[in-house]
């Protein structure tokens, strides 16, 4: 004989929740009651009687006392009444009875009639009647679904432990009786899965027991379900209820399912007893001992042990709107808060990766998250980041006194005001929101915090650009640049990562006062490599070298014999020179400085003027031109001259005697000059 244990047996979540608090409340001495039988279960009411937490049926009984309010939940009135007694009310209603009483209490706020499919004369229906604020209409079969009259408009809900074909047969009714209908599976989907479980171990079975209070409507739609698929079905509360016979006969297999309201105590001794009639001798022998403690550790097998962060796979059993229930094998199922879940749109059935928080959160419950798995494996890849020295991705969230708070996959990072740039940072407010690279530089293993550093990362890049730039560079060789400083020595060119030097000298091939004359700040140029120094990481940098040289067409220029014009750059005692273009100054002598002999040069050109020269010489070899001013002026003037008239000078004789006085020969004179001047 083999015993097989349907997968969801006992205590559904709603009715562990329940049991545990109430257990828990027995514990702090309060007095304490429930309003009716806490669970369809007689072993659970009795020990939680016995425990100074009795049943009462009704509110004034419970006067003044601490009323536990029961899985099935109550009507609003009857909250009420409870609180005009002065009692403290500890609501213990299951989520999905909750979830019931919402949805009718939205869907008649305008006087809807609302369609109750249960037992008339369950607390739960008799509970969510009294959330209507229209008329209530109870139904349990097609039949009596077909009786009822027509709705313009109805409201069709079920109790939360209806059979779902049934349901559904009494929904087509409905939908025939109303215009307009608006329906609601309250089913609870945990009821659903025990009830397919325990149909498919029937059909496998060859005896089936359903454990479980005869109270209990839960239990009752078990048991038929079960009886249907196995005509030996037996309905027991207790394991002293099997009959000594039921294992007379080897069946094959015998299955066993529990009801909501079952205990996990409940079970196990069902379990045992059927050892115990496996049995001919009830005194078993050794052997047989060792055969009984090995079945009951494959029972205990089924129920898989959990602790505190392991990590598990289960699956999506119940679904509320602040929790999710996930069977993960162990004797309960486990809750994980909506907030704890990665994937928000997790559906019945579905199989997750959950870690599990607490196996009992002082109140019986397995708290579960999801969220915490993802946080983990955040962290043991940033460690993994850290142990090799890599780099992570931030953003900034919050400043804070001494720094920033990042958040790096999820991880608090704190990043030092010293650390986020190279420079001092006066509001740190601007790294707010904005995304970052950072190198952890410290961690704190249990508080799951990281200290980071951008100046790190910064400092890092810079050091590889500068390599991968210097590596790049050798003498003599043309490369493209960005102006960004200039000085009184010089221009400092950014080379793509480091910084190089144009000397004033190598601006430019004539005479620079400042840098700014010849480049400007963000100017791209191009530069030739002229020495690197890799030990002082110097680089000199030359731009005049890659201008035309003044020298190389001097003589094609200024050939010999031409006028141009110059500015005197410098006075000296043996001449003076002007510079023809930049980087080309010729050579005036002292004596070609001006028309006349002269003691000084400054007598006759000053420094800055401009002058026409003439080219006497030009030497490219060495370098030197030769000028002339007074041969420019000389020039000049001989081209502006009047021009000589082409008509013969006119004659004259004068002829003076001995006897002429000289008044007469002065009178003769002028006469003759009269004579010979043009007409006017």
């Amino acid at each position: 004989m083999t015993v097989e244990i349907a997968a969801h047996a006992g205590f559904c979540m709603g009715v562990r929740r329940a049991v545990e608090a109430a257990e828990k409340a027995a514990e702090d001495g309060v007095p304490s009651c429930t309003l009716g039988e806490l669970i369809h279960n007689p072993s659970v009411v009795a020990r939680l009687a016995g425990r100074g937490i009795p049943p009462v049926e009704s509110p004034e009984e419970a006067a003044g006392k601490r009323v536990l309010i029961r899985s099935h939940g109550v009507a609003p009135d009857v909250l009420a009444r409870l609180e005009a007694l002065g009692c403290e009310i500890m609501d213990l209603t299951c989520p999905f009875v909750a979830r019931l009483h919402r949805i009718v209490a939205e869907g008649t706020k305008e006087g809807t009639p609302v369609i109750l499919v249960g037992e008339k004369e369950h607390p739960e229906v008799r509970g969510t009647a009294g959330w209507s604020r229209g008329p209530v209409y109870t139904v349990s079969t097609p039949g009596e679904a077909a009786a009822l009259p027509r709705f313009e408009k109805a409201l069709a809900v079920a109790q939360t432990t209806f059979p779902p074909q049934r349901w559904e047969e009494v929904l087509r009714v409905l939908e025939t009786k109303t215009e307009h209908l608006e329906s609601h599976c309250t089913i609870c989907n945990a009821t659903e899965e025990r009830q397919r479980e325990a149909e498919e171990l029937a059909a496998r079975a060859g005896r089936m027991i359903v454990i479980g209070g005869r109270k209990s409507a839960n239990t009752k739609k078990l048991y038929d379900l079960c009886r249907a698929r196995c005509p030996d079905t037996i309905l027991v509360e207790s394991a002293a209820e099997i009959p000594s016979a039921f294992a007379n006969t080897d069946p094959g297999m015998i299955g066993i399912a529990a009801g909501a309201s079952t205990p996990a105590e409940s079970l196990k001794e069902v379990v045992t007893r059927m050892s115990e009639l496996e049995n001919k001798d009830l005194t078993p022998t050794p052997e047989e001992e060792t055969n009984n403690e090995d079945f009951m550790q494959q029972v205990e097998a089924t129920m898989v042990r959990i602790r505190p962060g392991q990590t598990v796979t289960g699956k999506v059993v119940q679904i509320t709107e602040d929790e999710v229930s996930v069977n993960i094998g162990y004797k309960a199922d486990g809750l994980i808060k909506k907030e704890d879940l990665v994937d928000q749109d997790v559906k019945l059935g579905d199989e997750i990766e959950v870690e599990v928080v607490k196996v009992n959160d002082g109140e019986g419950n397995v708290l579960l998250s999801q969220r915490n798995i993802v946080n983990r494996k955040a962290w043991d890849a940033l460690m993994a980041k850290y142990e090799a020295g890599e780099y992570v991705d931030g953003v900034g969230k919050e400043a804070v006194k001494g720094g920033l708070i990042a958040n790096v996959d999820g991880i608090r990072a704190f990043v030092p005001a010293s650390q986020l740039s190279q420079r001092y940072v006066e509001k740190i407010g601007d790294f707010v929101g904005k995304e970052m690279k950072l190198k952890i530089i410290e961690v704190d293993e249990q508080k799951k915090r990281i200290v980071a550093s951008r100046k790190a990362v910064v400092v890092e890049e810079a050091a590889a650009k500068k390599k991968e730039v210097w590596d790049k560079l050798e003498e003599g060789i043309v490369i493209h640049g960005i102006v960004r400083r200039l000085t009184e020595f010089g221009a400092f060119v950014d080379l793509g990562g480091v910084d190089g030097l144009i000397h004033i000298t190598d601006l430019s091939w004539g005479r620079v006062k400042h840098p700014s004359d010849v480049v400007k700040v963000n100017q791209e140029v191009d530069v030739k490599i002229l020495s690197l120094d890799r030990d002082r990481d110097r680089i000199q940098l030359g731009y005049k070298q890659l201008q035309p040289r003044p020298w190389d067409n001097a003589a094609e220029k200024y050939p010999e014999g031409s006028i141009v014009q110059g500015k005197v750059v410098r006075i000296t005692d043996f001449g003076a020179f002007v510079e023809l273009e930049p980087g080309l100054d010729g050579l005036v002598h002292i004596s070609q400085c001006a028309k006349t002999r002269i003691a000084k040069v400054e007598d006759a050109v000053q420094v800055g003027q401009s002058v026409n020269v003439k080219v006497l010489s030009v030497d490219p070899e060495k370098k030197r031109i030769s000028l002339s001013i007074r041969q420019a002026l000389e020039d000049e003037e001989a081209l502006n001259a009047e021009p000589v008239s082409e008509e013969p000078e006119a004659e004259y004789e004068v002829v003076a005697t001995d006897e002429s006085t000289p008044e007469e020969l002065a009178e003769v004179v002028a006469e003759a000059a009269d004579e010979a001047a043009p007409e006017a």
